[in-house]
């Protein structure tokens, strides 16, 4: 055998190693730059009073910021098919929730869809009233809530996620020892 043909034999044989190698390497950097879902959306939850007082309605918001070039069905999906933005709370007793208030989504073509979606971008604020009754503990509380939503970007739609987060409220009997926070986002309409 020459050495020209134990060279080429050698590059044969080579060869589809070189090319699993290359493909697992365009694996992991597809992978690596495809964010985890829960790196999409950063949420915060805020109260409308610090201390809130028994027997006096208060809110809960929470504000999620979505990182650019993504987004997020809004509570109204455009489909069947899409998985809607959705808060819940798990209310402790003492302490009564209404329903969530969602934003109006805003419309946007996609390449990937014939059809126009309702989704949300940038910043959303969700906000639910809360009542703590006259049962309700005096002192720091908390109120566990959970945060569903599926984000995606023009070229791919992440898995859907439930993010648990956790509403942190001062309860104080006197209504007149209750004081509002955040204005910011509870202003009157």
């Amino acid at each position: 055998m020459t050495f020209r043909r134990l060279k080429i034999r050698r590059v044969r044989h080579a060869f589809p190693v070189i090319c699993a190698l290359l493909v697992l390497f365009g694996i992991g950097l597809a992978q690596a730059q495809t964010p985890s879902a829960r790196d999409v959306v950063s949420p915060a939850v805020y109260v409308s009073a610090d201390p809130a007082a028994r027997g006096v309605p208060f809110q809960l918001a929470v504000v999620f910021k979505i990182r650019p070039g993504f987004h997020v069905n809004a509570r109204e999906k455009s489909a069947d098919y899409l998985i809607a933005t959705d808060l819940r709370a798990d209310m402790p007793g003492g302490f009564k929730g209404g329903s969530v208030v969602y934003p109006k989504g805003q419309l946007h073509t996609f390449t990937f869809s014939k059809s126009p979606l309702n989704v949300y971008e940038g910043t959303v604020t969700l906000r639910m009233p809360v009542t703590a009754e006259a049962e309700a503990p005096v002192g720091p509380q908390q109120i566990p809530l959970k945060l569903r939503y599926q984000a995606c970007s023009t070229a791919v739609c992440l898995p859907p996620v439930t993010i648990d987060l956790q509403a942190t409220i001062n309860i104080v009997a006197s209504a007149a020892a209750a004081k509002p926070a955040h204005a910011e986002l509870f202003r009157a309409p």
